[in-house]
């Protein structure tokens, strides 16, 4: 049973975790002579007689120990290895927690003594129950957080999917103290996007995990809503200065970017899920964070009509928006899509603005269940915008209409009812109202604003709702700063090799006044060092009429110091841009304008 010397033939810390994993299966691999000695092995590790049995009995009393020596924290340093092997295997794990449903944790347990790298999600809740009771004890929480951070910090409660920790640490680690020194709109922005949308995620990330466990959730809830309470007293007590900068806020990224640009327009993407998506998006692309203030009221219709249009209307329809932006930008060539369509075969504009209404179609229909399908939107959205900066887009922007509040787990007494006389048009977060009424300024704020007959606005300045119709959970209109302030992002390539061909169009100036239906685009190409990955380059063109794409050149192989020239035709159009595009980035290298010229054209005589 050795080999050169070695103490025996089996390693049991490597051999456990196979035969844990399949034990039939294991002892098929040997003769009977070797599976008695290795069995052995294990019986003498464990402590205990050898006994002729079963794998599988010999398996779950391995197991047992094991899982044993995590509940009282005593845990054998091999057995401990072999655990902590299984948890980062990909080929055992779902044994893993076979074995886990099996186990039956002791009753009157020191449920603080347990290893912090278990596997037990009720010891988890055990805890959390236990903080919840305790949530504003000031002598007990400091004790908790010690073993908060040790959890949050554990490889295998991280593989396992326990990371709801990270969640609790950040809320019962906040600091409210500094919300008593704000004293302006601007300061209670600044502190938000720096501090406070961190317990917005936070929150979510528990409500995820937890809304269908009300005893566990409501505690913490009920902890992030005093919090709340605290910063909205301050927001709503310097809300007179809050003014909007979200008007033409398309116009304003048009008219400052020359390059390429696609923009990507959320429907609800609140500033704390867009940066989970900056997390999501490659580090090779670099990112410039900024916010965008809201108008009021914080919906779809009105936002959407900020972003798009720049002359103060309110419009319902979507494509009516589109052709608004369009028709002030007729010099350019706009493309409208959705993101969810964004792909291979996307049309080439300078300029691509991109609809994504996901979150908000998704949490007005599923209210808190939409929450499950968050993280996986927040990296679909990363995916498309490193899509789009590999595919041509030099610069690519995410911006959003509002954001949203969670208005988690309520009871009757947290839905504001209010009595208002007239002709009132009631919503979740707002309610619009042609006369002025009486309100208490505790629950209520009051915004003079017409639309149609309508000539005043009220809004909840709690994150509780009116008290309405319908099912509660997510929703925007009102005016926290989960709903206002929206995220205006933008991602560009980090350019890593300068000395790349240059390839250009060399003759802008004749284009501009072309005689008869013929024209000719002379391309130049020249490199300021010639080396190997300089010598050539691959490029095509794209012409675009009245901001639509007409059709496109065939590829052309660019070396240095080579001059190319091409014939192309009106066909009925009277002016075109051409756009120049590198064949495999699809990156914009030169753009032109031709005009044909009119005055010259003598109606074919």
């Amino acid at each position: 049973m050795c080999h050169k010397g070695a103490v025996g033939i089996f390693n049991i810390e490597k051999e456990l975790l196979p035969f844990l994993d399949d034990p039939k299966k294991f002892v098929q691999k040997y003769n009977d002579q070797v599976v008695g000695t290795f069995f052995k092995k294990v019986s003498e590790h464990l402590s205990q007689d050898y006994i002729e049995k079963p794998p599988e009995t010999l398996a779950l009393e391995v197991v047992k120990a094991m899982f044993d020596g995590l509940i009282y924290n005593n845990s054998d340093s091999i057995l401990e290895n072999v655990y902590w092997n299984w948890v980062d295997s990909v080929t055992y794990r779902s044994s893993l927690s076979e074995y886990l449903n099996k186990y039956k944790i002791p009753k009157n347990m020191d449920i603080w003594g347990v290893s912090t790298a278990h596997p037990f999600q009720e010891i988890d809740e055990c805890w959390l129950k236990e903080i919840g009771d305790n949530l504003y004890d000031k002598e007990k929480l400091p004790k908790y957080l010690a073993k908060i951070n040790e959890r949050s910090q554990n490889k295998q409660a991280e593989t396992l999917g326990i990371t709801f920790w990270n969640d609790i640490r950040e809320l019962l680690g906040f600091d409210s103290k500094d919300i008593s020194y704000l004293t302006s709109i601007n300061e209670c922005v600044e502190f938000y996007v720096k501090h406070f949308y961190k317990l917005d995620s936070a929150i979510r990330n528990l409500y995820m995990n937890f809304l269908n466990n009300k005893g566990l959730l409501e505690p913490f809830q009920e902890y992030y809503k005093d919090l709340a309470g605290i910063f909205l007293d301050k927001w709503f007590k310097c809300f007179d200065e809050y003014k909007t900068n979200q008007t033409g806020l398309l116009q304003r990224i048009i008219n400052e970017n020359n390059c390429k640009t696609a923009i990507i327009v959320g429907d609800g993407i609140s500033y704390e899920i867009s940066q989970n998506i900056i997390k999501n998006v490659s580090k090779k692309y670099s990112v410039i964070k900024d916010i965008v203030l809201a108008d009021i009221p914080s919906e779809t219709e009105n936002n959407m009509s900020s972003i798009y249009m720049g002359n103060g209307v309110i419009e319902k329809i979507q494509s009516k928006r589109e052709k608004y932006l369009q028709d002030t930008n007729q010099d350019k060539t706009i493309g409208f899509v959705s993101l969810n369509k964004v792909n291979d075969d996307i049309e080439q504009y300078q300029y691509l603005i991109c609809a994504y209404n996901v979150i908000d179609a998704m949490g007005e229909q599923l209210q808190h269940h939409a929450l499950q399908h968050f993280d996986k939107i927040e990296r679909e959205c990363a995916e498309k915008i490193e899509f789009l900066l590999r595919n041509g887009y030099k610069k690519v922007y995410l911006v959003a209409d509002h954001g949203f509040v969670l208005t988690g787990i309520l009871n009757e007494a947290d839905k504001i009812s209010v009595e208002f006389t007239g002709k009132v048009q009631k919503n979740e977060r707002y309610i619009r109202t042609v006369e002025p009424q009486q309100v208490s300024n505790d629950k209520v704020f009051e915004v003079e604003q017409t639309y149609d007959d309508f000539k005043y606005l009220y809004f909840s300045n709690t994150l509780n709702p009116f008290k309405t119709p319908g099912v509660y959970g997510y929703s925007h209109g009102g005016l926290s700063p989960q709903e206002l302030i929206t995220p205006h992002i933008s991602w560009e390539s980090i350019k890593e090799d300068s000395n790349i061909l240059d390839v250009t169009i060399d003759n802008k100036s004749d284009l501009q006044n072309v005689t008869g239906e013929i024209f000719q685009i002379r391309l130049k190409a020249a490199a300021s060092e010639v080396d190997l990955f300089s010598s050539e380059r691959k490029v095509y063109l794209v012409f675009f009429s009245k901001g639509k794409q007409i059709t496109k050149s065939d590829i052309m192989t660019m070396t240095n110091n080579q001059e190319i020239c091409k014939d192309y035709a009106f066909d009925g159009n009277e002016m075109m841009e051409v756009q120049l595009l590198e064949a495999e980035s699809k990156e914009q290298l030169d753009k032109a304008t031709v005009i044909k010229d009119k005055s010259r054209d003598l109606g074919g005589l």
